[in-house]
């Protein structure tokens, strides 16, 4: 009786399993090096900074103008009442100015999105790019 294992005549065809053992162990190698190792790039270099006398400058206050929709979507530039073409003119004074002032956009909770959403896009149009949404958090929901 011959089995196929005894014939030395046969050729054996290529082995197709990878021995992933090697990685393995440099992979966990490497991964105790950098947790050994990361301590020591987090710690912080103690310094004792020297003490000036001097009085830091306040920078100058950059100019705010307040933009305020109403529930009926009527716009008020600094609390003056404006109509959406005359709002075109003032955004763009307003851009023209160096610095350029902060827009901080007051709307009532039932101003529809359309009316700010085109006040948005007019401001972003005219090229103002410093834009606020102010809130009141101390109001009460009243019920």
């Amino acid at each position: 009786m011959a089995f196929g294992a005894f014939n030395h005549h046969r050729q054996q065809g290529p082995m197709a399993d990878i021995n992933v053992t090697p990685m393995v162990d440099v992979m966990l190698v490497l991964l105790v090096i950098f947790i050994l190792s990361a301590p020591m790039f987090t710690s912080a270099v103690k310094l004792e900074l020297p003490r000036a006398q001097a009085q830091a400058q306040p920078a100058p206050p950059a100019a705010s103008v307040t933009l305020a929709i109403d529930a009926k979507g009527h716009i008020y530039w600094n609390d003056e009442a404006l109509a959406l073409p005359a709002l075109d003119a003032r955004l763009l004074a307003a851009a023209a100015l160096q610095p350029q002032p902060e827009l901080q956009l007051r709307a009532d909770k039932d101003t529809r999105y359309e009316v700010v959403a085109q006040v948005m896009a007019a401001a972003q149009g005219r090229g103002l790019n410093k834009l606020s949404f102010v809130t009141d958090p101390n109001q009460q929901e009243k019920k």
